[in-house]
């Protein structure tokens, strides 16, 4: 974002997928997580407020326990994510305590949003920790929420984070999401196996040809894929927030 975008944003939501924390390795790259976290701090001292809703916690339960990742079953993915949420946020917590930032750690489904009472408070928090300076770092709570890794339609839940983001984009009164992936956009087809495929710059309208671009392929750590992405724009866009799905790779995307 360059200084005149800044100048327009009050607040943004970065959603931040596993392919992008782990450098598409097994275990979190804590040193390309230390830079989003540089960028995220540039932001917020040009005096946009964040938000960062973060991936993780499969690859970092899979990483401890040292497994190949053979097991991909509901009940498996949602014990490495027991294991591995408090050490995704160890990294986050240590990795912005040095950069003089104080972080909390929020996990939401969707039945926390579902009454007006739950969705209030949730709002009043992460807005009340907004606003005393502390970085809110969103989850799903991927312990009780099996469509988190697993898009099946339960009312109950997210569905993933993609979808996730765009609610707290929506509950936070956010102007973007800002969804940091590993392909850096929608392309025409998957630029992984087609030399010929176009980056698509820009949507007006989510229409049926536009799903048909995205695909379903997500990674056996994360859980996202592109359909994900469109359907989390979707939601946010119908809400009047304004969506960027930006390639999380390249230098300084948040900052430039």
């Amino acid at each position: 974002m360059t200084g005149s975008t800044h100048q327009r944003l009050a607040r943004i939501v970065v959603k931040i997928g596993t392919g992008i924390l782990t450098g598409g390795a097994r275990t979190l790259d804590h040193a390309r997580m230390a830079d989003v976290a540089r960028q995220i701090v540039e932001v917020r001292q040009s005096g946009v407020e964040v938000l960062l809703v973060s991936s993780g916690a499969i690859a970092a339960g899979r990483a401890h326990l040292a497994l190949d990742g053979s097991r991909r079953d509901i009940p498996a993915k949602q014990m490495l994510a027991a294991i591995g949420q408090h050490r995704l946020m160890n990294v986050w917590d240590r990795i912005f305590a040095d950069l003089g930032v104080t972080v909390a750690q929020t996990l939401l489904t969707k039945g926390d949003l579902r009454s007006r009472p739950g969705y209030l408070n949730t709002r009043n928090t992460l807005l009340g920790l907004v606003e005393v300076g502390v970085l809110p770092i969103i989850n799903e709570n991927d312990v009780v929420a099996s469509d988190e890794i697993r898009v099946d339609g339960d009312n109950s839940l997210f569905g993933d984070n993609d979808n996730l983001a765009a609610m707290v984009a929506n509950l936070a009164d956010a102007q973007l999401l800002l969804n940091l992936t590993n392909t850096g956009g929608l392309y025409t087809a998957d630029p992984r196996t087609d030399p010929d495929a176009r980056l698509v710059p820009e949507v007006l309208r989510i229409t049926r040809s536009i799903e048909a671009l995205a695909g379903g392929a997500g990674t056996d750590q994360g859980t996202g894929g592109m359909r994900t992405k469109i359907e989390s724009a979707r939601l946010a866009t119908a809400s009047g927030v304004d969506v960027v799905i930006a390639p999380g790779m390249e230098p300084d995307v948040l900052v430039r």
